[in-house]
């Protein structure tokens, strides 16, 4: 049978055999009017007063935005949000747009363009948060666990802090959106690593749709919480990046009730594992690098069995990538055996590391193959990973290897297989 993956802008069409077990998101129809349904949202908000009761004219007024490996419809969503705000007599000159960028590189002002739209950064102030910018953060002493945290000055000095986002299954913060805007979007470098340490993402909690009891959600949510933000606004997006939610209102009710609605389309249950499983990382743009894909990866190894294979297809435009320490911990590591033993030790602490120990812990689970336009089999082989040039005789070879139980996940972590025994 031939499926279509996401991969890059334009998918990748293979022909996979016709006992292959599909893992898609369960069909969930775009909003027929999304600007109707955001105004909607921001006028009868969950658990919170409306939006334009909330906005007070000369109020200073920052709004957080993921960044460009986020799918998140920043160009539909906060045009109608800026209507709001002005419309409660908040000036253009008194709105800052700040892209909640963690410790990810900078957008160009290209791409800014394309994630915010002409109209709002020909119009509007637009910054960057910058993790390693001393003069910027502002500390809030430790967390419950302990780990100091600063934040970003901009943010915290505004009057009024609105955060905004998309909903998903994460691999370890349990989903994204909601506290995610504030750590470690907005967060300094090292609360970034002390909250995705060692010991942290290695906690049996810190999973795809798990945030009570995961220490990584919970300390974000700690956060995000001493930082006083004044309103949420995420959506839920089905494969075509439609809106088919809107969660607005007060930060932990609207979040759980995005999760809830997300947890229903995105999760689904398997009975047996497979011996090799096809994934994505979910095309552009999560898919611009194979840093980001790790996600992807993490999603297939629920399905995979112990000794199986992973299959991953991944269009990585922008390489490994070569900023941040993800390419350069692989390399110093050599095996994932030893990138896990590296990042285990008391005393090491490095950007990217996270990613690093996750990508390890698959790798040690089951064999990765990679396939990607944007990669050579030499910064495939690199990235610790094996090359698949040529898919579809990898997968012939793979299942011929490996046996013939095969499962896909045609958008990667879209959807998230658990067990079927097991509670979510």
């Amino acid at each position: 049978m031939e499926i279509h993956l996401a991969y890059g802008r334009r998918g990748l069409r293979v022909t996979l055999p016709e006992n292959c077990d599909i893992f898609a998101p369960r069909i969930t129809p775009g909003l027929p009017d999304e600007p109707a349904a955001l105004r909607q949202a921001l006028r009868n908000p969950i658990f919170s007063p409306a939006l334009s009761q909330i906005a007070r004219p000369g109020q200073s007024v920052v709004i957080v935005h993921t960044d460009i490996t986020r799918a998140t419809p920043n160009d539909r969503i906060l045009p109608i949000l800026l209507q709001e705000l002005h419309q409660a007599g908040i000036e253009r000159h008194d709105i800052t747009l700040l892209n909640g960028l963690g410790t990810h590189r900078p957008q160009t002002a290209a791409e800014l363009r394309q994630m915010l739209g002409d109209q709002i950064v020909e119009n509007y102030r637009c910054l960057q948060h910058d993790c390693f910018d001393d003069a910027n953060l502002v500390s809030l002493g430790n967390t419950p666990l302990g780990h100091p945290v600063r934040v970003n000055r901009h943010y915290l000095e505004a009057d009024l802090k609105i955060l905004t986002g998309f909903i998903e299954p994460h691999f370890f913060a349990g989903f994204s959106g909601g506290p995610k805007a504030v750590l470690p979007s907005l967060a300094g470098a090292e609360s970034v690593f002390s909250n995705h340490g060692y010991q942290m993402i290695a906690h049996p909690k810190a999973t795809w749709g798990v945030t009570e009891g995961n220490p990584i959600w919970e300390e974000m949510r700690a956060v995000a919480l001493l930082t006083r933000p004044d309103f949420l606004l995420n959506v839920a997006l089905n494969q075509r990046h439609e809106i088919t939610g809107v969660f607005a209102g007060e930060l932990l009710e609207a979040h759980r009730v995005g999760c809830e609605f997300v947890r229903q389309s995105a999760m689904l249950p398997f009975e047996k594992p497979y011996d090799v499983v096809i994934t994505t990382n979910s095309g552009y743009p999560l898919d611009q690098n194979l840093y980001q894909t790790v996600k992807g990866l993490s999603a297939a190894a629920r399905l995979a069995r112990p000794g199986g294979a992973i299959l991953l297809a991944a269009a990585c435009q922008d390489g490994l990538p070569e900023h941040g320490g993800y390419s350069a911990l692989l390399q110093r590591a050599g095996s994932p055996q030893k990138a896990l033993e590296m990042i285990a030790a008391s005393d090491f602490s490095s950007h990217d590391q996270w990613q690093v120990q996750i990508q390890a812990q698959v790798q040690l689970h089951a064999d990765v193959f990679v396939h990607s336009s944007g990669l050579s089999d030499i910064q495939i082989e690199r990235a610790l990973f094996l090359p698949a040039r040529h898919f579809e005789k990898t997968l012939a070879r793979l299942l011929a290897e490996k046996g013939s139980r095969l499962a896909a996940l045609p958008e990667g972590p879209q959807v998230i297989p658990y067990p079927a025994n097991s509670a979510l």
